[in-house]
């Protein structure tokens, strides 16, 4: 019966183990990513890109004409021309509280949130400022 019991611990230790391992070799690879879009990029820095109550760390970079944001199983973009609205707010879409700001884009009716750390919020909103549907078409300065 105890060697039952101490192999369900060492398989949760190991299961756990395993976990962490992912997680950080995750992170790893958010900062090469970071590191070969910052050449490019005007911006780039960590975020959690929210879906439903989900939030997946990404790399996100303003480029020139684009939002890019990466990690090692998702690449997506969104070109600035085609993003109608850009706000800033402290909470999700959901209600959910952020630590930080949260980075709200909506192009062609879908809508888009990125959670961004505190230290980078001021660097977004003067490089990226709000910008409102009847403020016509959002453009970096």
């Amino acid at each position: 019966m105890t060697l039952t019991a101490a192999t369900i611990v060492g398989l949760v230790a190991l299961a756990a183990l395993v976990w962490l391992y992912f997680r950080m070799r995750s992170q790893d690879l958010i900062e090469e990513i970071m590191a070969k879009r910052r050449a490019s990029a005007r911006l780039v820095c960590r975020a959690d890109f929210v879906e439903g109550l989900d939030r997946i760390p990404v790399a996100l970079s303003l480029m020139t004409d684009m939002i890019r944001y990466e990690n090692p199983d998702l690449d997506a973009s969104l070109e600035l021309r085609h993003i109608e609205e850009i706000e800033y707010d402290e909470e999700t879409a959901t209600g959910q509280a952020v630590d930080g700001k949260e980075l709200r884009l909506r192009s062609h009716g879908h809508m888009f949130e990125f959670v961004l750390d505190p230290n980078v919020v001021q660097q977004w909103q003067t490089t990226l400022p709000p910008r409102h549907f009847d403020q016509g078409t959002a453009k970096a300065v």
